[in-house]
């Protein structure tokens, strides 16, 4: 039997609870967040439980060795976490030169930047959670060191990466991945079960020391050991060094309703500085070429700036007030005509991951993103851990001259950024797309499908996305209007229609319903994706 065969229109509608619920691209993830609600939980706990989880039952897009990012709404407040980790402190373009690289390269040590998420598991636990952490990662370690089997969608990417890396991956020191994810020479099928009890045993020890023992114990020690072994950079001492910042979340209004981003160095900056230049056009109806036509040259200005401008915030040369100054949102404007532009930064005023979304009956919710950046990562996982190394260090630049060149200790541009939306100074609730550079403009389209459109959150979620990629090229979705893809052609865009709808992004949506308390889920169709509520 084909688990991937669909041949019909499946349609889902919008789950509905009023006691706790949990979205993400995992059925057994989500149901772990659940489990934690069901114990005298919060919303925090359920994300945590639920992130450690996705790590095991979803290694093709994040892990023990990846970032994090969090927007939390906690007794009538909102609050943001960036555990995105730096670069080592020994590496440098010079480094780099010396050694013969003209290019950060994909895999290996060389992109490999110090993980974030355990740390944020154990900032937010410490901070907000009601149950200890050895609690909240239980069901991790279960499905680690028993096993669970593998779903569809999981089943198609994992078997692609292993094929991937087969090709790509040359070295003693990847030999511990294939180890670990193609334990039997080959990819896990659909519905085989697969563990990996050093996963399980570094998800106990993180539990148990609270995170102690990964930055500052002997995980920290393997990684060291293991980096040294084959001349990577990292070392303990960066591992020592980090810790999760707690920042404030940014935001504009995009009519009558406030958008929350985390702000740099990740990209959420591009989806608000889009929703700023969409504003002041006049959207009166979602199927209508101009829409389209103006969403996609939004997206493409934001995301010019974006690559600019955006860095570790340390290192910026233009602040966030500039960057989503309105003034300078009607200049971007302006550029938009009736062709399609190729798009150019412009010079404001001076002065792939898993996403899941959590809430509980306090009115407390949860937006969280982690990733490991291009699927599995690096290739490397750390012997005897199952930790797979993420290499989110690719998307520093080589010019020395760039916002976001290679350094020693710097957080890169990063692509991960999980969404909330309020209004009136009430919560609505998390959302976020997650895909790479995907993801602002699944933001984009989702919160305008909301705001612009009513669309239910199952609607907004369902609703055929397209992604610009450069220059003039979008991509639409199979079921994306023909008749739009047309009109998009003849204003100028090169549009290509893509069969695979696994680059359009995974987004999960819980909203609250301010008068009756009642939360509604949308769930993401494009994957593995389960609501749990009750």
């Amino acid at each position: 039997m084909d688990y991937l065969y669909q041949p019909y229109t499946a349609k889902r509608t919008s789950a509905i609870s009023n006691r706790g619920m949990v979205a993400t691209s995992q059925p057994l993830a989500s149901q772990a967040g659940l489990d934690m609600l069901k114990k005298g939980g919060n919303a925090v706990d359920a994300a945590i439980a639920t992130a450690a989880a996705l790590t095991v039952v979803e290694p093709t897009s994040n892990g023990i060795g990846g970032d994090a990012f969090a927007i939390v709404w906690m007794k009538d407040k909102l609050y943001g976490l960036n555990s995105s980790g730096h670069s080592p402190s020994s590496i440098s373009i010079d480094s780099l030169k010396e050694n013969g690289y003209d290019e950060i390269p994909k895999y290996g040590f060389i992109p490999v930047t110090v993980p974030g998420a355990p740390g944020a598991w154990a900032e937010l636990s410490e901070r907000f959670g009601n149950l200890p952490l050895t609690e909240v990662l239980a069901p991790a370690i279960d499905y680690a060191e028993n096993g669970f089997p593998i779903t569809p969608v999981l089943g198609k990417f994992w078997e692609a990466g292993v094929n991937k890396f087969r090709e790509v991956l040359n070295g003693d020191e990847f030999s511990h991945w294939f180890e670990t994810f193609a334990p039997e020479g080959s990819a896990p099928k659909i519905g085989e079960t697969w563990k990996s009890q050093g996963h399980a045993e570094t998800l106990r020890k993180i539990a148990e020391t609270k995170g102690e023992a990964f930055y500052h114990g002997d995980i920290a020690d393997k990684i060291d050991r293991f980096s040294r072994k084959y001349n990577g950079y990292i070392r303990k001492r960066d591992l020592q060094n980090f810790q999760p910042a707690w920042v404030d979340p940014v935001s504009v209004n995009y009519r009558g309703y406030d958008v929350w981003e985390i702000p740099p160095n990740g990209q959420g900056m591009v989806a608000l500085s889009a929703l700023n230049i969409m504003e002041g056009f006049n959207v009166h109806s979602k199927n209508d070429t101009d829409i389209y036509h103006w969403q996609i040259e939004a997206m493409k200005l934001a995301f010019a700036d974006g690559e600019k401008y955006i860095t570790d915030e340390r290192h910026m040369k233009v602040g966030l007030e500039q960057l989503l100054n309105r003034e300078y949102a009607a200049e971007r404007r302006a550029l938009i005509g009736e062709e399609a532009l190729q798009p150019e930064a412009g010079d404001p005023p001076k002065g792939g991951t898993v996403y899941l979304a959590a809430a509980d009956s306090e009115g407390n919710m949860v937006s969280f993103i982690q990733s490991n950046y291009m699927g599995f990562g690096s290739g490397l996982v750390v012997p005897e851990t199952g930790i797979s190394l993420q290499n989110r260090g690719h998307n520093f630049s080589m010019d020395p001259d760039h916002v976001n060149c290679l350094q020693g200790n710097k957080r890169s541009y990063h692509t991960i950024i999980p969404g909330f939306l309020t209004k009136d100074n009430k919560a609505v609730g998390p959302f976020g797309v997650m895909g790479g550079f995907m993801q602002p403009q699944g933001h984009l389209q989702v919160a305008m499908n909301t705001i612009d459109f009513q669309l239910n959150p199952q609607a907004a979620l369902d609703a055929p996305r397209w992604q610009w990629m450069k220059d003039k090229t979008v991509w639409v979705e199979p079921d994306f209007p023909t008749h739009i893809a047309e009109s998009l052609r003849r204003k100028g865009h090169n549009v290509e229609v893509q069969l695979e709808t696994g680059a359009f992004g995974r987004g999960q949506v819980i909203w609250r319903d301010q008068e009756t308390g009642s939360l509604f889920g949308g769930t993401e169709s494009r994957t593995d994706g389960a609501i749990s509520a009750y």
